[in-house]
């Protein structure tokens, strides 16, 4: 059965996912739809990038990801086409991607709009859907694309013996999650003491490996599934006790 994930800012409230999935299943009642989540803020491609950069890899070579955030915002949005890394990628080109992925994604094509409906995308992802699993080409899927939309994601900032980082998602146990990722870490920190500060509060000065390191209520910092640093108060909701929100800073001093 081929694998489709779905990640949007549709919600579960309205028909919108239906469509899509009514959509797909027309091309093949075989097909195995995976929701990811639906749940994206609306508009928010940085959260969006964040989802689908950490759960790709998990899925079988082969899966097909379509993704829609931030389609119809601003002006419309051509919908394109890659693979990469065995896995094919269907979504806006409004710089998710971009952010996605560290590298340059490259042999991209441009599908076509043949309904220039309001949600023309159903069937344009039908259609992509139905060319992938029929096993043509990829370069015949639609026109090569020159170049994309890019965006360009907060990065960590080393001086002065200290790294800069900042906030970038905050999950539903309100965990503040970091840019900082475990690599980069170990190659700034190298074994050192540290001291992570934020908000004014006294800092964290060691990695937890698990939220039941400290008691209940107090806080601590750990890396996450993603292998990014995060921090977090156990069985409590660290932004809302703290006030951290997206893009706060939050620095980390070496002895």
């Amino acid at each position: 059965m081929q694998i489709i994930t779905l990640i949007t800012d549709f919600g579960l409230k309205d028909h919108y996912v239906g469509l899509i999935k009514g959509g797909l299943l027309s091309q093949s009642s075989s097909l195995n739809i995976v929701d990811i989540t639906h749940n994206i803020k609306n508009f928010d491609i940085v959260h969006a990038a964040f989802v689908l950069k950490n759960t790709y890899l998990e899925f079988p070579k082969g899966t097909i990801h379509i993704i829609n955030v931030k389609t119809f915002h601003e002006k419309p949005s051509d919908f394109i086409c890659f693979e990469r890394n065995e896995h094919f990628f269907i979504g806006p080109d409004n710089g998710i991607f971009s952010l996605a992925f560290e590298d340059e994604v490259k042999n991209i094509f441009i599908l076509e709009n043949k309904t220039l409906g309001v949600f023309g995308m159903k069937q344009i992802f039908a259609d992509a859907v139905k060319h992938i699993i029929s096993e043509k080409p990829i370069h015949e899927i639609g026109l090569p694309a020159k170049e994309i939309e890019r965006r360009i994601s907060l990065q960590p900032v080393m001086s002065n013996g200290q790294l800069r980082g900042s906030v970038i998602h905050i999950d539903n146990y309100g965990n503040a999650i970091l840019n900082i990722d475990r690599l980069l870490f170990n190659q700034i920190c190298g074994g050192r003491k540290f001291a992570l500060y934020f908000k004014r509060n006294e800092p964290i000065t060691k990695i937890s490996k698990k939220y039941s390191d400290v008691p209940v209520g107090e806080l601590l910092c750990l890396f996450n599934s993603a292998n990014h640093l995060e921090i977090a108060l156990n069985m409590d909701r660290v932004t809302e006790k703290y006030g951290l929100k997206m893009d706060d800073s939050i620095v980390i001093k070496l002895d």
